[in-house]
């Protein structure tokens, strides 16, 4: 399941290219669409790359890696199930989504077609509100074309998605972070990441959606790999915290 901790590490780590279906974490080929899609990230070696980088343009982002080390891969797998497992997680633990996803899987009621056909008591019976079976059948309507989705601009994959109940544009930029693996796509609305950028710039508060989304713009083409190194950053600073 497609945990919002983001902790599992993707099953395309350390194999070939080509071998999980992505393209090379440089820029795609022209057939792919490198204009509208820009880099991919698909091995460890792409993160280290983007790393690196960020660590050269920002002596901040230098000091954050060498609190963190090297920065995890955590690519997952794409389509209808990674949109289903972050509906599942909204607004609850990772104990209790965990637990209700695996009763999903019990019920064997993970995909499109089973959402549709299950009734509302069935879904129920698993653990989901009333609220989030209809987010699940509203995605399981959708009908989205997961496939396509690879090649198409992020703004089409956040239009698309986000045009889903129960799917909001913090999920739509996260899927295209990890499922999609996009280098250039950031979430400034997570507050892990807003609460990071405070702490590794020393601001007096949280920067804001907006005002971080603009601050971003200076760590393209590797944002999604600027997203991973404040997360990162965030947990030393908060394990540094709780030794105190």
């Amino acid at each position: 399941m497609w945990d919002r901790h983001f902790l599992a590490q993707s099953p395309c780590a350390d194999v070939p290219w080509g071998a999980c279906g992505r393209s090379p974490c440089h820029s795609v080929p022209m057939s792919t669409q490198t204009d509208s899609v820009g880099r991919i990230i698909h091995s460890n070696a792409c993160v280290a790359e983007g790393a690196a980088w960020l660590a050269a343009a920002e002596p901040r982002f230098a000091q954050a890696l060498e609190a963190t080390g090297p920065l995890p891969l955590r690519l997952r797998k794409d389509g209808f199930e990674a949109l289903f497992g972050a509906i599942v997680s909204q607004q609850v633990s990772v104990a209790a989504a965990d637990a209700i996803w695996g009763r999903l899987k019990d019920a064997r009621l993970t995909g499109p077609r089973k959402v549709t056909w299950a009734s509302e008591e069935a879904l129920r019976e698993c653990g989901l509100s009333r609220q989030k079976v209809r987010y699940a059948k509203a995605l399981a309507a959708a009908n989205i074309n997961f496939a396509g989705l690879r090649d198409a601009p992020l703004e089409e994959v956040v239009s698309t998605l986000t045009d889903v109940p129960g799917i909001g544009i913090w999920t739509a930029e996260i899927y295209a972070m990890f499922s999609l693996g996009r280098a250039d796509v950031f979430a400034p609305g997570d507050l892990a990441l807003q609460e990071a950028t405070r702490l590794l710039w020393d601001l007096d508060a949280r920067p804001k959606e907006r005002a971080l989304r603009e601050m971003a713009q200076a760590w393209s083409p590797w944002r999604a790999v600027a997203a991973r190194l404040l997360w990162a950053y965030f947990r030393v600073a908060k394990d540094r915290e709780g030794t105190r």
